[in-house]
């Protein structure tokens, strides 16, 4: 079965370097282009592609813009692939599970995966309108459930990982770190309280203020001098995190230490 593709941008050489990019791809047919939002909006309805590559920032009604449109109509909505220069709006689509984003310029490879995103979810996928929903929320500032998943940079690539999955954060010099079994990358978030504010309550402790760690993942309990304590996280480098003072009643509760 093939893959309706819909091309959004108001650069029609940008247009035209992913139409020609998809074309390449033998289950992929692009339907149709447009270069504002207002098209997109009219396209998606009279061609009812199954994808939508849309820019970002465009002028007049931009690409979130197109999103809310889409919400409000309450009718279909196709998978929508972000295709922008801006990796910040990268990032909010990712934190929200939209299928994916490609920054320009775009390497084929990079492409051809994000095609297969849409190939699984057309596939047996669930509607788009929650998720949706959730990057809208994000933009215009309002409450936002807390994800499941996270986006982390790692070497050069924006990774999701399952919250679940994360065994400890830290801070140092501005820049968060993200470890997990198999992975170590930076959290686009700013702070280790927009970190937590977006992670279980029950499952991940402050337990530093450089450190946030998931007590699922602790390995082990390791007392240290002056009635302080360590925590030896299931990371690979088994990772010992201290335990403010401030904390250290909280562990011995935890415990029963």
């Amino acid at each position: 079965m093939k893959i309706s593709a819909l091309i959004v941008d108001d650069e029609q050489p940008a247009r035209d370097e992913l139409a020609y990019l998809l074309k390449s791809l033998p289950d992929v047919e692009v339907v149709g282009q447009g270069k504002n939002g207002v098209e997109a909006v009219n396209l998606i309805r009279d061609l009812a592609p199954d994808v939508v590559f849309l820019d970002v920032e465009m002028p007049g009604l931009n690409g979130l813009g197109v999103v809310k449109k889409l919400l409000d109509r309450k009718g279909r909505i196709p998978y929508l692939i972000f295709a922008t220069a801006y990796d910040h709006y990268a990032v909010q689509a990712f934190e929200v599970n939209a299928i994916d984003y490609l920054l320009k310029p775009i390497a084929k490879g990079r492409l051809e995966r994000a095609v297969a995103k849409v190939r699984r979810e057309l596939e047996g996928a669930a509607p788009l309108s929650q998720k949706l929903d959730r990057l809208v929320q994000l933009v215009e500032g309002r409450p936002v459930p807390q994800k499941s998943k996270l986006l982390m940079k790692c070497a050069g690539r924006f990774v999701l990982v399952d919250s679940d999955e994360i065994i400890y954060a830290s801070i140092q010099d501005g820049v968060i770190t993200v470890v997990t079994r198999d992975a170590e990358g930076e959290s686009n978030f700013r702070t280790i309280e927009e970190l937590q504010n977006n992670l279980d309550p029950s499952a991940f402790w402050r337990v530093h203020r450089s450190f946030l760690v998931n007590i699922n993942r602790i390995r082990e309990v390791v007392p240290w001098f002056k009635s302080s304590y360590q925590l030896k996280m299931d990371d690979r480098k088994q990772t010992e995190v201290p335990v403010s003072r401030a904390q250290t009643r909280k562990l011995r509760e935890l415990f029963n230490l």
